[in-house]
Formats: C-alpha cells, sequence, structure tokens
C-alpha cells in the first residue's frame, strides 16, 4: 500500500503491463481450456471416462475414476484449470473430501503448451528440451503422488457422476465459473507483476547474477524466472527452470489455493508436497538434459 501511495502512477503501468501480458499471452490459450474442462466435467462422456480409468487411479493413486479425468485434464491443459476442476468435482460430490488432498497434488500440472512451446521453443530454442522438461515435471509430481496413495489403506468410494439433460443450464453454468476463474487468473497476475517491479525498485536484484535473479524473479511468477535462466543454456538452467514450473511460484499458488481452500485443502501440506515435487523434478530434468546439452 505504501508503494502504490508513493507512487501510484507507476505502479499503476506495473498492473496495466501484468493486465497486458494476461489478456495477451494467457486469456486466449487459457481460457477456451477452462470453459471446456468446465463443460466436460458435466457431460455424460466424462462420466463414462471416470469409470475406464477408475482401476488405474484407485490403484495407483487411491483416488476415485472422476479424479483420475481430472488429473489428464490438469495434464493436458495446465494452471490453474486442475485446480479448478478439483473444486467443481467437490463441489458435486463426485469426489470425497477424504481424497481432495491427494487429488489436489496431483492435478497441480503444467501443460505441453507451456514447457513445451515457451520454455523449450521460444526461451531454450530447443523443442526436444522442452518434451525432456515436461517429462521430468510429471515424473515429478507422479511419483510423489504414488507416495502419497501409502497415507491411505481404503479404496475411494466409487460415485456415479449423474447425466445431465438441461444443456442450456450446463453451458450457462459452464460459462459463468470460467469467466469468473480467468479473472482471478489475471489479477493475481497483475498483482504479482507489480510487486515483482516493487522488489525491483528495492533493489532486491542489484548485484545479482542471472542466475540468481531468474531464480528470485521465478519464485515469485515462474515465466520471468524461466526467461531469464534461458539465457545461458546449460543442463542447470533446464533444471532450475523445471523446478520453478513445477513448484509454480507464488502467482500460480495463489491461483490453486484460490479454488482448493474451498475445497477443503490444507494449504501448507499442499505447498510442502509441490516443493517436493519440485526437487525431483529438477533432479530429473537435470540428469536427462546432460544428455542432449
Amino acid at each position: 500500500m505504501t508503494f502504490f501511495f508513493l507512487s501510484p502512477a507507476r505502479y499503476a503501468e506495473s498492473i496495466s503491463e501484468g493486465i497486458s501480458l494476461w489478456a495477451v499471452s494467457v486469456l486466449p490459450a487459457t481460457f477456451p481450456l477452462l470453459f471446456l474442462t468446465a463443460l466436460f466435467t458435466r457431460m455424460r462422456l466424462y462420466k463414462l471416462l471416470s469409470r475406464a480409468v477408475s482401476p488405474i487411479a484407485g490403484k495407483g493413486f487411491r483416488i476415485s475414476g472422476a479424479g483420475g479425468c481430472a488429473a489428464i485434464l490438469s495434464m493436458l491443459s495446465g494452471y490453474p484449470i486442475g485446480a479448478r476442476t478439483v473444486l467443481d468435482l467437490y463441489e458435486k460430490g463426485y469426489v470425497s473430501k477424504e481424497e481432495t488432498f491427494r487429488l489436489s497434488c496431483l492435478c497441480s500440472t503444467t501443460g505441453p503448451m507451456f514447457l513445451v512451446g515457451v520454455v523449450g521453443s521460444a526461451m531454450f530454442r530447443n523443442a526436444a528440451l522442452g518434451w525432456l522438461l515436461l517429462l521430468s515435471h510429471y515424473l515429478g509430481v507422479l511419483s510423489v503422488c504414488f507416495l502419497l496413495r501409502f497415507t491411505v489403506k481404503t479404496q475411494p468410494i466409487k460415485k456415479i457422476i449423474p447425466p445431465l439433460s438441461n444443456g442450456e443450464n450446463v453451458i450457462s453454468e459452464s460459462l459463468t465459473q470460467s469467466v469468473i476463474s480467468i479473472l482471478c487468473v489475471g489479477g493475481s497476475i497483475a498483482v504479482f507483476y507489480a510487486f515483482g517491479q516493487m522488489l525491483s525498485d528495492l533493489g532486491a536484484f542489484l548485484e545479482m547474477g542471472t542466475t540468481a535473479e531468474g531464480i528470485l524473479r521465478g519464485l515469485l511468477e515462474m515465466t520471468s524466472g524461466c526467461a531469464l535462466l534461458s539465457q545461458s543454456v546449460t543442463p542447470l538452467s533446464a533444471a532450475l527452470c523445471c523446478f520453478l514450473v513445477t513448484f509454480g511460484g507464488l502467482c500460480v499458488l495463489v491461483q490453486q489455493i484460490a479454488y482448493l481452500s474451498h475445497a477443503k485443502v490444507k494449504i501448507l501440506p499442499f505447498v510442502a508436497v509441490k516443493l517436493l515435487q519440485a526437487a525431483i523434478a529438477g533432479g530429473t530434468a537435470y540428469l536427462l538434459a546432460l544428455t542432449i546439452l
């Protein structure tokens, strides 16, 4: 508040730049996916796919078939669609309260569009490296979630997803929720963009090397951190990018927590799991990057 009061024009401009970043880069790619996944969870097809993946989801991660479908959607679409889907399923009673924590950890992933298209191809100029980072990211998330299955011994209750017949209400509800969700994403991006500018004005990044500044910026907002780290194409910089993307940074964490808190997910254990996933993903990415860099 002090920064805004002392220099309102400067930080209003930062907010505007953050909103522009959201409108140009995030909104076109994320909003359609938010709408389609919200719509998909209300369709009869989701019920059929839930039954198909139920044996694998139950044995591998102690989650229901509906949760397994949510994890697939998260892996294909990215942040924060997984968290939004977890809340959607929880509110409808398709997943139990007991499994929401494990499911939220499993549905906390980015997608190929970001790691392969943005980080690999655009930043590192190496699509093959992007695929290795994506593989490492998934392995980090899945391995920890597999271990979480041992915290419970009972199989998840199989819930029947009732078919919905009123197509107009389904589309309207999906669209409304998607608009609210994408506005929350835009708000968090704009605010953390301004926070980054404030840290810069405080001199937090002075006399820092590119790697250190990239890590610090990435812990705040992962995209800007990856952009800095990619200036040096090494196995270490690639591994650090994978760590940051898997952890998500404060900006992505806030987006997810906005949904998961309503699903009664405990936030501190969730953040701890994200750190463990990020450490495993980063270590795996380093070993794999040695083979091509």
